[in-house]
């Protein structure tokens, strides 16, 4: 009895730096994806030539960077992307010119748009 007493009493007592530790582990940064775009150029400029050129543009939305990619052509989704390149959504393009409808928002709420890159060719 005593040693389950002292083993209920060390696991109570480290609940609180469990907690803390959970706690911190969520405040940390975001991986560093910085090379990630420049990855996506790279892989674009394989692509043969797009009519419209592609474009990449970065834009702040629900309190993060992301990019949107445009398509070459006609009736493609022009895609989001997180800062890790991981796909949003596609908040235009299609067939409809309205994209896959996961983020019907995005034009509105988005904020800070710069273009990062167009494709020179």
């Amino acid at each position: 009895m005593r040693n389950l007493r002292i083993f209920c009493w060390a696991v109570a007592s480290s609940l609180p730096l469990l907690a803390f530790q959970c706690g911190s582990a969520a405040s940390e940064p975001a991986p560093d994806c910085a090379a990630s775009i420049q990855t996506k150029i790279a892989e674009l400029q394989t692509l043969p030539k797009g009519n419209p050129a592609y474009e990449i543009w970065q834009y702040a939305y629900q309190g993060r960077k992301v990019y949107l990619v445009t398509s070459s052509c006609c009736d493609q989704y022009i895609t989001l992307y997180d800062e890790c390149l991981n796909v949003l959504c596609a908040p235009s393009g299609g067939l409809t010119g309205k994209g896959d409808g996961r983020c019907p928002e995005f034009y509105q709420l988005s904020t800070d748009r710069q273009l990062v890159w167009r494709d020179p060719r």
